[in-house]
């Protein structure tokens, strides 16, 4: 039993330092995807604390992992454990059952699960810290307290750079579909033996007074006298969906994707949110400088934001844009680059850099060059 006990420490204690871990490289995204679950369950007011909340969700998961590992604070840790996993076992299933949440965000982009896939490992997770919450007495340190508290003080701080540099920056490790290397126009293709969605259609027609329920292939349409009341379309088998699905370069109500997938360079200033876009006079400055370096040398410059024409227009006065903001759909847009704004670099559809604003680079000849080397 007591073998047991240990195995099953070590592993809750490296899956949550793992799943920190993971979430902490991108807590940008992990703020997203809280933002989502406070939209679902109707806590929206809750959204401006997005991003402290994922900061502090991360580096309490390590924290536990690593203290639960070392065998100190031993109550604190378990109490921790089990509370956390009972809010996320009650958060994965219903995400689950009302196919609110279509992925958890459990171990971020680099281990993308299924609603149930995530319930699944928050019940095993549950049955496993239960045991240990048990079997406490058997966890015995592996480290004194005072090395402990400094492992533990060391790991904090840690931390909380990798936090800050990659909110500045952007994330250590791009796990996304739009990551430096990607080929955005093979990623949006088809295969042509590529299975497609399979859908169970239930037809409602109203016979003889009833509303009676009928498969397509029954075809109730045929039946004399019976009257069409709904239909109910429910997805049994998902077909092929394409690692990029969701990309557009719309402007002025013209989708210019194929044509602009094409071109040999271009830069996209990605403003998912223009009203969370900073308006800083020199970050603007040197954007617009960039702008007529590329003019100069024959590059398409386009903004893009999810944001509204209204809205588009009164930041590209207020900033002085020399250039144009063509629409493209919010999610995708976060997805792309994890910065807002931010710059990435295309050629001929392949994405060859990206930057967040703290790092922009000075004209195209610097791109050219760092993307060369």
């Amino acid at each position: 039993m007591n073998a047991l006990t240990q195995l099953a420490r070590f592993l809750v204690g490296g899956l949550f330092i793992f799943s920190g871990a993971i979430k902490l490289n991108d807590p940008l995204g992990f703020s997203f995807k809280l933002e989502e679950y406070f939209t679902v369950f109707g806590t929206e007011f809750m959204a401006p604390l997005a991003l402290f909340l994922a900061v502090f969700l991360c580096i309490f998961e390590i924290v536990v992992g690593i203290t639960l590992i070392m065998g100190i604070y031993r109550k604190w840790t378990l109490w921790g454990l089990l509370l956390m996993i009972i809010f996320f076992t009650f958060l994965t299933f219903y995400s689950a059952y009302f196919n609110k949440v279509t992925d958890c965000g459990c171990f971020g982009d680099a281990i993308p699960l299924t609603p149930w896939e995530s319930f699944t490992k928050d019940v095993i997770l549950s049955i496993l810290i239960i045991f240990l919450f048990i079997r406490q007495k058997a966890i015995e340190p592996i480290i004194d307290l005072k090395k402990g508290r400094v492992i533990l003080t060391g790991s904090i701080v840690l931390q909380l750079f990798v936090a800050y540099w990659v909110l500045n920056h952007l994330p250590l490790k791009d796990f996304r579909a739009y990551k430096v290397g990607t080929d955005i126009v093979a990623d949006m293709s088809h295969p042509e033996d590529a299975p497609v969605d399979e859908f169970e259609i239930t037809w409602v027609y109203k016979v003889n007074g009833v509303d009676t329920e009928f498969t397509t292939e029954e075809e109730p349409w045929n039946i004399e006298g019976a009257e069409y009341v709904s239909r109910e379309q429910k997805l049994i088998k998902k077909g092929y969906e394409a690692p990029i699905h969701d990309f557009t370069i719309e402007l002025e109500g013209n989708d210019f994707t194929e044509s602009l997938m094409q071109e040999s360079e271009l830069f996209l200033l990605v403003m998912y949110r223009i009203g969370d876009t900073p308006v800083n006079p020199k970050l603007h400055k040197r954007m617009n400088d960039f702008v007529k370096s590329c003019d100069e040398n024959g590059v398409i410059f386009l903004g893009m934001s999810a944001s509204g024409y209204d809205q588009i227009e009164e930041y590209r006065h207020e900033v002085q844009a020399q250039y144009q903001i063509a629409f493209c759909d919010e999610t995708t847009l976060k997805t792309i680059v994890r910065s807002n704004p931010g710059l990435v670099y295309i050629k001929n559809g392949v994405i060859k850099a990206k930057w967040h604003f703290n790092d922009l680079p000075e004209d195209i000849e610097a791109v050219r060059k760092a993307v060369q080397n």
